[in-house]
């Protein structure tokens, strides 16, 4: 099994792809109005409207409703990213700070409010693990 993506549902889809789009520097895919992916090496952000849930079951899923989930993104250098994404991100959760893991994090919010860890290995173990 593979892991290859994870789906957020927005009631804008427009909005929360340009952010993603401006936050990663990767560009969207669109399929239909209703639903884009933003590829990367190792894994697909999808994002998905309000109107695709019922394709699935009705009342499955609710926009801007995640408290738990995190999504995280591998860049080369959290400090400088933080930097890039000050000018649009309005929502920091934390500055940049060095975790017991060894990893660099810079942890904000999208516009729906879902939690999103931009990190840079730091330590010697936190590197080889995430050694591409």
């Amino acid at each position: 099994m593979d892991f290859v993506s994870i789906r957020i549902i927005t009631g804008d889809v427009a909005r929360l792809v340009a952010f993603y789009e401006r936050a990663t520097g990767v560009r969207a895919d669109w399929f239909t109005e209703d639903f884009a992916e933003l590829r990367t090496a190792s894994a697909t952000l999808a994002i998905a409207g309000t109107r695709t849930v019922p394709l699935f079951a009705p009342g499955s899923a609710a926009p801007a409703d995640n408290r738990s989930v995190i999504l995280e993104f591998l860049v080369d250098d959290v400090d400088g990213v933080h930097r890039n994404l000050s000018e649009f991100v309005e929502d920091f959760v934390t500055e940049p700070t060095t975790m017991p893991w060894g990893n660099r994090a810079l942890l904000f919010r999208d516009p729906d409010g879902n939690l999103v860890n931009f990190f840079t290995p730091v330590t010697p173990a936190a590197i080889e693990k995430f050694a591409r």
